[in-house]
């Protein structure tokens, strides 16, 4: 629409060269001119002007009609490439018909780890969740993980998890073999907003119960909330429930880096046996659970989820023999049927974008052991822990300090002794590539109950350790 002189004069060039018609010329023309008055005297210089007539088609719109007939010929043949994907995907549609294992996924991580005690007070540490915290222990596979997964159909997924690093319940710590996972999910709806969750899997309390392990920063859960479930896992079934954009957002946090929990439901009830992993039921009591959670997503793309949960149940302790002095042996009694066990926890995570605060905490009651050793019955308890943390570097560094603290009971433990737990985690996780992350972290503990060893005490005050961990994904 330019009006100057060059424009004006590349037009008379290109209708006196035949590239354009005297039409043309005179539109373009018409265009170029701002003044309505001359636009009509241009056209009618124009008409007077021509006095030979114009042929039928002009050099530009015999191009123009080859290249129209050159796409239709293009369409043609990309009408024909669909038929051919088509009949394609029929015919691998049809191929894999009833073949439900090319639905599935394989994957998995494994954690390299190794810890060095700082001090004379950190050789009687005992930390109920990792070996390699020993001055006799050396190298350690603290995890290693295969898991198997995928959507068999439109209303089943299928999860299935193997740790061959496992500590094999009452063999000594030696490492085995072990079943972690096996799952069903079964969807009412095609988008999987309503299902029900059928088999071993975790049980819905506690954010950083939830979170895998594969994704969390510090080398263990803390000893308050990972208390309720020691191995977060138990034979149950749930009902969950997660609208379609609720559920994007739990992906999208995991997917991101954000090292968020997953799907295990907008809201969500259930009932499992309350034993622990690979433990069956003692008492024909389940336990009852229930979690409402929700991953708020502002407009500056900043995450927020805030949770709450609950179950109630009757737990069956294990009880042997403890030595209360050179003469005298006591053996602990409860209630056959078990022991009440009873949490209310709740949870707040403002994800790292780069900076981030992690908190949790829990208060109930569940079965401890009597100072005098000779009953378990159920008492309260309280603990948490609150984190701070920062995403760096588009990911690739990932510090975080972490206190932990725990006052009540560790029931999974033989005798169901007290504990109480005070610690600062100070570390830093570094993922060079993504299959590849290195971590290295301090723990200062104030206060760690020795649960392993009768009488139960606190012999670990001020002790310091420092660990390491390689962990590749695959």
């Amino acid at each position: 629409q330019a009006s100057d002189d060059a424009m004006m004069q590349l037009f008379k060039i290109l209708k006196d060269r035949g590239s354009i018609s005297e039409q043309e010329y005179a539109s373009l023309t018409v265009l170029a001119n701002k003044d309505k008055k001359k636009e009509v005297q241009v056209i009618e210089s124009v008409v007077a002007q021509k006095t030979t007539p114009e042929p039928e088609l002009s050099e530009f719109e015999e191009r123009l009609e080859k290249d129209e007939s050159l796409l239709a010929s293009i369409d043609e043949r990309l009408l024909d490439v669909d038929d051919i994907l088509d009949d394609t995907a029929a015919a691998v549609d049809k191929a894999l018909e009833g073949k439900w294992y090319e639905h599935l996924d394989i994957g998995g991580y494994t954690q390299f780890r190794y810890h060095r005690l700082m001090d004379d007070e950190g050789v009687l540490l005992n930390h109920p969740a990792d070996r390699s915290i020993n001055e006799n222990e050396g190298f350690l596979i603290r995890r290693g993980r295969f898991k198997i997964s995928g959507d068999l159909t439109d209303h089943l997924y299928l999860y299935s998890q193997f740790d061959y690093a496992a500590s094999v319940f009452g063999s000594g710590g030696t490492s085995g073999l072990q079943s972690r996972d096996l799952y069903g999910d079964i969807s009412v709806d095609t988008n999987h907003v309503y299902r029900f969750r059928v088999g071993q899997s975790k049980v819905p309390f506690g954010f950083v119960n939830l979170q895998s392990s594969q994704n969390r920063a510090p080398f263990e859960r803390p000893d308050a909330l990972n208390s309720a479930v020691e191995g977060e896992r138990d034979i149950g079934a749930y009902f969950m429930y997660t609208p379609v954009e609720i559920r994007k957002r739990f992906k999208e946090l995991v997917k991101t880096g954000l090292k968020g929990s997953g799907d295990y439901g907008m809201l969500t009830v259930g009932a499992y046996n309350g034993q622990g992993l690979n433990r069956s039921d003692l008492n024909d009591s389940p336990h009852v659970v229930a979690r409402a959670s929700y991953p708020f997503k502002f407009a500056n793309g900043q995450f927020f989820e805030a949770s709450v949960q609950a179950y109630k149940g009757t737990f069956v302790p294990t009880a042997t023999a403890i030595r209360v002095n050179r003469t005298t042996t006591v053996t602990p009694t409860f209630d056959l049927g078990g022991v009440d066990d009873t949490r209310v926890g709740v949870s707040a995570v403002l994800y790292p974008q780069p900076f981030g605060i992690e908190a949790e905490w829990n208060w109930g009651e569940g079965p401890e052991l009597s100072s005098n050793f000779r009953t378990i019955e159920a008492a309260s308890l309280n603990g948490g822990y609150v984190m701070a943390n920062c995403k760096l570097d588009d990911g690739e560094l990932f510090p975080f300090v972490r206190w932990n603290y725990y006052d009540g009971n560790r029931k999974f433990a033989t005798n169901a002794p007290a504990t109480k737990v005070n610690e600062i985690d100070i570390g830093m996780e570094w993922s060079p590539w993504k299959e590849v992350e290195l971590s290295l972290m301090y723990t200062h503990t104030a206060e760690r109950t020795n649960t392993a060893v009768p009488n139960y005490q606190i012999d670990a005050a001020g002790a310091d350790r420092i660990g390491f961990q390689v962990q590749w994904n695959y």
